[in-house]
């Protein structure tokens, strides 16, 4: 008998007919006597329904009430879903993210988990009940509801199975694993077997919506194994797990984009001591995260500061961005939210290089112009114009021959 964490997405629980095959799904797994705990998400559509009605609201939505209406949609989902449950002879209760105590930090809409108090999960479960639990969301130690931002129901899924020892963490959603690219994109794209924690992390931080960033962190801190698949076919998906010698023979593991970029440069800043803490430091206050950062030297002790952001936080980045250019007397603050990234990802990088110049050449053959470069042990990303993406990702998946499986490393380029 084991604990198993599952999570269904908003696509996966976008009608009452759908809804009821998870239920379905879950029973299946619980009659054979394991123990169930499911985290839903909101019926897909529904959080952008709940961000409308508040723009038609308030211009600039108050944050903390932000919270307390997007919470609303998980809370339908698993409703549904106990009922769902009981209408099928078996015993189920859903609860919300105060009712576990999931004890997250105080910033609104892109709260942090801190801890969970599994006492009340146990019980219910040690009951004979599936226990069904809202995603994305928590609550504030002053007892305030926060959410986790996009993708927050990943999160609370892994969370959840790291805080009750759970024996895997499955994610469904609409696709059947992680593939090579977006198989929208690339016909040519292929599912991956198994993947390790931190190509996983690169994939998403760049782009990969399979699954969010956050949980594939606290499952590498907590060694739970997550089996992203898909909701409907009964196909093995991809593990994310630790990373073996089969995973390090792979050159390249997979490409990956985003369009969700902008690009923000403050011209002609002072080269000084201390500038650039005062550039960011109301940018990370403000919860703003930057990415890649480029500094180029002007004449006369001035230089460019160049970075990118999400594109969902362009406009208040360069709102606060202008004040803090008055203030340290730089000359303007411009910007661009017509960009792209486009990344390579893989372990095999760490001991072969050309990597990065392969993929520059591959980009310059199709005579795309590389705007920005960043790189790490296992990746390497280039910020192009937002009209070349797809270009872009078909011709490195080709070049990188990513069609093919477990293909030797001195035949990938």
């Amino acid at each position: 008998m084991a604990l198993i964490v599952q999570k269904f997405g908003g696509t996966s629980v976008g009608s009452t007919e759908k809804i009821k095959a998870v239920a379905e799904r879950v029973l299946k797994q619980h009659r054979q006597g394991h123990k169930m705990v499911v985290v839903l998400s909101a019926m897909s559509g529904e959080t952008d329904r709940l961000i409308g009605l508040a723009k038609n609201i308030q211009q600039i939505p108050d944050l903390r009430e932000m919270d307390m209406l997007l919470s609303t949609g998980e809370q339908v989902t698993i409703a549904l879903f106990a009922m769902a449950v009981k209408e099928a002879g078996f015993d189920a209760v859903s609860l919300l993210g105060d009712q576990v105590r999931i004890r997250t930090s105080n910033l609104h809409t892109k709260a942090r988990i801190r801890n969970i108090d599994t006492a009340l999960i146990h019980r219910h479960l040690d009951e004979g009940r599936i226990v069904t639990i809202a995603g994305f969301q928590g609550v504030t130690e002053e007892g305030d509801i926060t959410t986790l931002g996009r993708g927050g129901s990943d999160t609370t899924a892994v969370a959840l199975a790291a805080a009750l020892k759970a024996d895997a963490c499955e994610i469904f959603t609409d696709v059947e694993g992680v593939y090579t690219t977006d198989p929208n994109i690339c016909q040519a794209a292929r599912k991956i077997d198994r993947i390790s924690y931190d190509e996983m992390l690169e994939l998403a931080s760049l782009g990969a919506k399979v699954l969010d960033i956050r949980s594939v962190g606290l499952a590498k801190r907590f060694k739970v194994p997550v089996h992203v698949c898909s909701t409907f076919t009964e196909n093995e998906g991809t593990w994310v797990v630790e990373e073996d010698k089969i995973m390090e023979s792979m050159l390249v593991s997979g490409v990956t984009y985003s369009k969700n970029e902008a690009r923000i440069t403050i011209n002609k800043v002072p080269d000084q001591p201390g500038v650039a803490a005062k550039i960011f430091l109301p940018i990370s206050d403000a919860g703003i995260v930057v990415d890649m950062i480029i500094q180029n030297t002007r004449a006369g002790s001035l230089t460019d500061l160049t970075f990118t952001v999400l594109r969902s936080d362009y406009d208040r980045a360069i709102r606060l961005l202008q004040k803090v250019a008055e203030e340290i007397k730089a000359e303007s603050v411009t910007g661009s939210e017509n960009i792209a990234k486009v990344s390579i990802v893989g372990v095999g990088m760490r001991n072969h290089s050309g990597i990065a110049s392969t993929m520059f050449q591959i980009l310059a053959k199709e005579g795309i112009n590389i705007m920005m470069i960043s790189t790490s042990e296992i990746k390497v990303s280039c910020v192009i114009e937002e009209k070349y993406t797809e270009l872009a990702v078909r011709a490195l998946h080709d070049a990188f021959a990513l069609d093919k499986e477990n293909l030797p490393i001195e035949e990938a380029v």
